[in-house]
């Protein structure tokens, strides 16, 4: 549906250039939610604004529905570029206008009859849950109503895709969730491919089904939500999965416990993190059952991605030292991802190494 290829933006100022985005390719099927996830700075919201050319590249191609972008008239353009809605972090709407007349007027100049417009607008408002505010003026609505009528207005040309560019990110929690359970079923039940912009992987989690990792202008990694959850590749993609499953703040917890801080000859603290058939199966209990290992668990998590259980647990693993060795082993055996939290001597500092996978 959506291609970008090779994608280059390069900002010029004086006579320095800013590469904002380099040698970036993504291919975002219908129907897909896809979350392009970074820090700030990051380059993630350069390149969406490529894709409906607010922002023109400096080399590469953007394909939509198999037409190249770049390579249109400006009327062209111009109706391409119905088809691709786009709401934003602070809103953008028209403050003097009521929440019916800010969704009416991307119906301004379409070949609507009147009666049609009204029609249309009121079923938008009604889609996004705000068919009593129709009359309220922006100053009167939450964030959150605020965000439903961007992205009521949005949806009135009927797009096929949906560019959100931070689009939770002013929102409180409590908020944040509504507006992707929302945009979840906007996906569900118009079939329209959104493209979600975040600096937070817990949002990618909500919704996602595929997500792209930006750093310094450049997509690191790149796969579907699943795979990247349980088996990332990159550092910054590890430490957003951390964060999204407040592991980073457990294990900071943990390690200033005085009685965890100092390690012995037959312990370790280990994280471990199983997906799937993994999350069902009793394999904490087998560790001594086989091999004579005692499982301390000292944090856990279990979720669902793509209705897929995700499960992330903190143990300390405490035998003898070829046992504790085979006991990995065995976890990594049942496609468990084993990441050693800390050395088991002494003489050596509390650090993060993964050794698993499978």
């Amino acid at each position: 549906m959506l291609e970008l290829k090779n994608i280059d933006v390069v900002f010029r100022q004086k006579k320095e250039e800013i590469r904002a985005v380099s040698d970036v390719s993504l291919t975002i099927n219908k129907g897909d939610v896809f979350g392009i996830v970074g820090y700030s700075g990051a380059g993630k919201s350069t390149l969406v604004r490529v894709i409906n050319l607010l922002q023109r590249p400096t080399g590469g191609e953007v394909i939509f529905q198999g037409k190249n972008l770049l390579s249109l008239t400006p009327r062209q353009l111009r109706e391409e570029r119905k088809k691709i809605g786009m709401i934003f972090q602070h809103f953008h709407l028209m403050m003097a206008r009521t929440v019916y007349e800010n969704v009416d007027f991307s119906l301004k100049y379409t070949s609507l009859s009147k009666k049609q417009r009204d029609e249309k607008v009121l079923a938008l408002l009604e889609l996004v849950g705000l068919s009593d505010k129709k009359e309220t003026y922006p100053s009167q609505l939450s964030g959150g109503q605020k965000q439903r009528v961007a992205i009521a207005r949005a949806l009135a040309n009927d797009p096929e895709i949906l560019l959100c560019d931070e689009a939770t990110s002013a929102l409180d929690p409590k908020t944040t969730q509504q507006i992707l359970a929302l945009l979840k079923s906007l996906n569900q039940k118009l079939g329209v491919t959104i493209v979600l912009i975040t600096h937070e992987m817990q949002v990618v989690k909500e919704i996602c089904n595929r997500v792209a990792v930006m750093e310094n202008g450049q997509v690191i990694e790149q796969n579907s939500l699943i795979h990247i959850f349980s088996r990332p590749q990159q550092a910054l993609t590890k430490d957003f999965i951390r964060t999204a499953t407040h592991t980073d703040k457990a294990l900071e917890t943990i390690l200033q416990h005085p009685s965890l801080a100092k390690p012995d000859q037959q312990s370790e603290l280990v994280e471990l993190s199983y997906l799937g058939e993994s999350a069902s199966e009793p394999l904490i209990a087998q560790l001594y059952s086989k091999f004579q290992v005692e499982t301390n668990i000292l944090y856990g998590n279990i979720e669902f991605l793509q209705q897929v259980p995700f499960g992330t647990l903190i143990v300390v693993l405490k035998g003898q030292r070829t046992q504790r060795q085979k006991a990995v082993a065995y976890l990594k055996e049942q496609q468990v991802t084993v990441t050693m939290l800390r050395r088991d001597t002494a003489s050596e500092p509390a650090l993060l190494k993964s050794i698993g996978g499978g």
